[in-house]
């Protein structure tokens, strides 16, 4: 009997058929009976104080049923770290109508609570509010003289600060055969997911609520929720099993959820709060960033000298941070490293995280740096790497447990043919367009955390698994079924995967890359113990047709278990079932790192990325024609999902190189382009041939499934390289993101 693997099978999305249909419903979507809808009133200065809010005139309009200020706002957690979340950095976190103090411009300072939502917004709009306004400082050009060192929190643990100096930097680049010494800017960025942030919040009496929030970790939102509000655990139940794009947003708890709750508690009704796509823009945002990089290499390509500064945006009130500049030394060995992170505290709300952090914006500068020392030295850029390659993470002086960016190197550049490049800029033309390559490295952490799986098998023998984790359209629901179905030996379409409930067993938030190599162990351990009590129980029967054997000698497979080595001695599940009463079976089960090993050698994912450019010699415009990433990312669960989020991180890096960027106007304090119109993406036309290649990998001392993550990946090397083709076709070295068509003029 041969067992045939449903891990690393294309399988199409298990609720693919629901989203295309319109049948899956998100956070903004649920019917309830009775339902209040809410609208946030944002503040339209910087910084300052509310003298007077008159609600009086509003409250008197047919259908307004309450107006919510810091005057009348319901009594909350006092303490500061009552309002931290999993994705909380140092400082202090920002409470909703607290007092009358304004921050940031769009902050929160009213909720107008209405019959229709229509209704509510007209109501937004007539309330009388009087500032008194302060000076204030937005621009982070201006106000480096105040940058300064982070403070340091439980979000250090996965944002470690940069490594100590290793050698002597200073002598070392005096003394390198070619050095760089460039500036980096990049813009900044939003997240806008297609979807609004929304919470439903369903009042069920006696101070218990069922909330449909989009979040990317429903546990998270669950324990801001009873903690601000005083509420027992076990009362607060928030459900998100549909969400319409997050990358990064959704890590935190946003401010419509508090809304949403304060009103429901207050009115003791269900409550709607959905966010507008202007009010988008006021709940985090990747930061604009600074950056100073001096590489030294010695005649032969080799790289032995690595400064990188990196000045970052933050809140007056919160110190948030990105690894920036910690990448470098993970993959080129040199000794004599100077890195150095600080932050500019500014009148703007707090950055968050967004897609690869820190990653998509320092692997830029590194990259574009790597570049120029090809060019200086007259080398290949893909030899320079290769020149320059190690198994060893210099930063911490440990070996990768795995590392195939050799191959990603290799296979990558044969399968876009970068043989084909004249290594000239500005050498090869395509009618009156110039047409440029350029690769750069990508890497990105390969972590794992602690999680929970519940295993339930029914008479029948289908099973439900049981995790709180999310899926945010990454694939989550398809590749644990997967992982299950091999581990119990079942078709997929006897196991159900039920998820994003904050009463089933914890899961952390969604984000980082770590999903499946968290989550996916412990749905493997709770299917494993599953499959002991089973054969512990089989073991039981009257014909004991396994006395002699033990769980290591036998297999599963279509609700059978067999000998391994002699499949026609057999027991199936039906009389298992018949042996145990006919009651259900479950096992609850916890994944985590082993401590003893963990920390033992370095883990990443890397890839490789190559990009073809055309540069119109008259107009400027840029077209990305083809571009190719090459992914070293653990075994491979599902080529089909994992596929879609590598050429989706790829777009994203297409994106960042080349339309993202919001403006801030630096009179007002105020971003001027927060909507779809002016915040530029790509369209389908932007978008051209676009390749994934996969190099095997497995990579057991991350996890037992041999996995890492591909969700941030494939955004990291991709603006590097349409940089790097950029100047090849050009000429033209441009260090700020996103590049417009005049910088190549």
């Amino acid at each position: 009997m041969k067992n045939i693997s449903s891990v690393g099978q294309p399988i199409s999305r298990l609720e693919g058929h629901l989203k295309v249909t319109g049948e899956a419903k998100y956070a903004g979507e649920y019917e309830a009976e009775n339902l209040l809808y809410g609208y946030v009133v944002n503040s339209s200065i910087t910084k300052g104080k509310i003298k007077s809010i008159n609600t009086s005139e509003v409250k008197k309009i047919d259908g307004i049923i309450e107006v919510f200020t810091h005057e009348n706002r319901p009594s909350t957690a006092w303490f500061d770290f009552k309002y931290a979340d999993m994705d909380a950095p140092p400082g202090n976190v920002f409470k909703p109508l607290k007092d009358d103090v304004i921050m940031y411009n769009g902050q929160p300072i009213a909720l107008v609570v209405a019959e229709t939502f229509e209704l509510a917004r007209y109501a937004a709009q007539k309330l009388e509010i009087i500032y008194e306004e302060k000076s204030f400082e937005t621009d982070l050009k201006k106000n480096k003289d105040k940058a300064r060192t982070p403070k340091k929190g439980l979000a250090s643990l996965l944002k470690p600060p940069p490594p100590k100096p290793s050698g002597d930097f200073e002598k070392e680049y005096e003394d390198s055969f070619v050095k760089t010494d460039s500036f980096f800017t990049h813009s900044t960025e939003h997240h806008n997911p297609m979807e609004m942030y929304a919470s439903t919040v369903i009042y069920e009496g006696k101070d218990k609520l069922k909330i449909y929030d989009k979040t990317q970790g429903t546990i998270n939102s669950q324990i801001y929720v009873a903690n601000v509000f005083g509420l027992k655990m076990k009362n607060v139940q928030v459900i998100a099993p549909f969400v319409g794009g997050g990358f990064g947003s959704g890590l935190r708890p946003q401010h419509q959820l508090f809304m949403a709750v304060m009103a429901s508690l207050a009115l003791k009704r269900n409550v709607r709060v959905t966010l507008d796509r202007s009010q988008m823009y006021l709940i985090g945002h990747r930061p604009p960033t600074l950056q100073h990089t001096k590489f030294g290499a010695t005649e032969e390509g080799k790289v032995n000298a690595i400064y990188h500064k990196a000045l970052g945006e933050t809140s007056r009130f919160e110190d948030y941070v990105e690894i920036v500049v910690n990448w470098a030394n993970m993959i080129y060995p040199a000794e004599n490293t100077l890195l150095e992170h600080k932050i500019i505290p500014l009148d703007v709300f707090s950055p968050l995280d967004m897609r690869a952090p820190g990653g998509s914006t320092g692997m830029h500068a590194i990259e574009v740096t790597m570049d120029e020392i090809a060019y200086k030295l007259n080398i290949d850029p893909l030899e320079l790497r290769l020149k320059n390659y190690s198994d060893i993470d210099k930063s911490s002086g440990k070996e990768y447990s795995t590392k195939e960016l050799r191959q990603c190197y290799l296979k990558g550049a044969e399968k876009f043919g970068w043989e084909k490049r004249n290594p000239e800029p500005r050498s090869m033309k395509r009618g009156n367009k110039l047409v440029g390559y350029g690769m750069a490295t990508g890497i990105w952490e390969a972590n794992r955390i602690f999680a929970r799986a519940e295993v339930i098998m029914t008479p029948d023998g289908k099973v439900e698994i049981k995790s709180a984790v999310t899926d945010i359209g990454t694939g989550t629901l398809t590749i644990m079924t997967q992982i299950a179905s091999d581990e119990l030996g079942l078709p997929i379409q006897d196991i159900k995967f039920s998820y994003a409930d904050s009463k089933m067993p914890f899961a952390p938030i969604q984000g980082g890359s770590f999903t499946t190599a968290t989550v996916g162990p412990a749905v493997q351990n709770a299917c494993k113990a599953l499959n002991k009590k089973l054969f512990k129980i089989a073991k039981k029967s009257e014909n004991p047709v396994f006395s002699t054997y033990s769980f290591k000698d036998v297999s599963f497979k279509d609700g059978k278990i067999f000998v391994t080595a002699n499949p026609d001695i057999q027991v199936h599940l039906k009389e298992i079932f018949n042996i145990n009463g006919q009651q259900i079976i479950k096992t609850k089960n916890s994944a985590m790192p082993n401590p003893l090993t963990s920390g033992k050698n370095a883990t990443g994912v890397h890839s490789a990325a190559f990009v073809e450019v055309e540069v119109d010699e008259e107009l400027g415009t840029i077209e990305v024609k083809r571009a190719l990433t090459a992914v070293a990312a653990g075994k491979i669960i599902n080529p089909k999902t994992a596929e879609s989020q590598i050429l989706g991180g790829m777009i994203w890096g297409i994106s960042k190189a080349l339309y993202e960027e919001t403006i801030l106007d630096h009179q007002f304090g105020k971003y001027m382009n927060a909507n779809f119109a002016e915040y530029h993406i790509p369209v389908h036309a932007d978008i051209q041939d676009l390749e994934v290649l996969f190099i095997e990998e497995d990579d057991k001392f991350v996890n037992d499934l041999g996995v890492k993550g591909v969700g941030e990946i494939g955004g990291v090397a991709i603006p590097p390289a349409i940089t790097n083709a950029i100047f090849h076709a050009t000429g033209k070295r441009i260090y700020n993101l996103p590049i417009h068509f005049d910088q190549v003029l």
